[in-house]
């Protein structure tokens, strides 16, 4: 079984290590230098030259990583049909340009986002959860620049945002993520998901509070519980971390989606609410709940398939 440098088996939707991640190191495409660099290069270069860069980094990575560019492919068949290899190709390079960008745009709004404009779909759904005194679990995807979905409407809402963040790889890139988040200086609470049954009855808390608790929802951790959901009519295990902790705090679950409409331009959607039923099938409330999700999730990469971020193939 393949490992971490940290000993922890990678979560299933990680991207597959192998010789090059040990040759590598630091240098690897998850490794610390391509946390580092782009920060570096979006907080001290002028924005002018991302286009350029992007177009240069997108050719190179696209041409060194044949297994994500295979994967990339794969994984969009079912969304948009199965094509020849030069389609397949285009769906692969058009998606990590989409993503080059999201994450250059990731960067730059730490050093300036008040340059970055914001459209919101569904403000009914929002106003709904501003207005309540409950709390609330926000639930995003990796789609588009979803690390904004998570903190969206933080300030405007006037409660505690809480945002659970996933692990990196690289214990390396894990600090230097810690650091970026310290100097950006948010008003969320930030906490890494770790097997410690003590956050999930902290976030519970937090939600009996009234807080926000915001996380990701489509990709299982290494050893958690999953449901099998329909995703373009192939199997898709889910985890149920987030429909079990808005059942277990008695508050709705809120898909949230951030789309790339531009430069500097971002698209956030707030789906109607799922609320989560409490009968005496623990099991299959849950089970309902986490479909609900996945329908969801489907709706969201139909809406950009090109800004689905997955990049290890998930069906042969």
């Amino acid at each position: 079984m393949t490992t971490h440098s940290s000993g922890v088996p990678p979560a299933p939707h990680a991207p597959t290590l192998g010789l090059t991640h040990r040759l590598l190191g630091r240098f690897h495409v998850t490794g610390v230098f391509w946390y580092r660099f782009p920060y570096w290069a979006c907080t001290r270069l002028p924005a002018w030259i991302d286009a350029p860069v992007i177009v240069v980094f997108t050719t190179f990575f696209f041409l060194a990583l044949g297994r994500i560019r295979k994967a990339i492919a794969s994984n969009l068949e079912p969304v948009l049909g199965r094509a020849n290899l030069w389609t397949r190709w285009s769906r692969a390079v058009r998606t990590m340009y989409v993503f080059a960008w999201c994450l250059a745009e990731r960067y730059r709004r730490v050093v300036a986002p008040e340059r970055f404009e914001a459209v919101l779909d569904g403000e009914e759904n929002w106003r709904e959860i501003v207005e309540s005194e409950r709390g609330v679990v926000l639930v995003t995807a990796h789609i588009g620049p979803w690390e904004n979905a998570v903190r969206f409407g933080a300030a405007e809402a006037r409660k505690r945002t809480h945002v659970v963040r996933e692990t990196e790889i690289d214990p390396r890139a894990q600090e230097f993520v810690r650091e970026m988040l310290a100097e950006a200086g948010d008003d969320c609470i930030t906490h890494f998901a770790v097997d410690d049954p003590a956050l999930g009855v902290e976030l519970v808390k937090a939600l009996g509070q009234g807080d926000i608790v915001a996380l990701q929802g489509d990709r299982p951790r290494t050893g958690g519980r999953t449901v099998e959901v329909d995703l373009f009519g192939r199997p898709f295990p889910l985890p149920i971390g987030p429909t079990a902790l808005a059942r277990a705090a008695g508050v709705p679950l809120v898909p949230v989606f951030n789309f790339r409409d531009g430069r500097f331009r971002l698209r956030s959607v707030v789906r109607p609410a799922i609320h989560v039923a409490r009968t005496s099938d623990r099991d299959a409330d849950i089970a309902d709940g986490v479909r609900r999700l996945g329908a969801e999730i489907e709706w969201a990469i139909r809406e950009r398939p090109h800004q689905w971020f997955c990049f290890k193939q998930l069906w042969s």
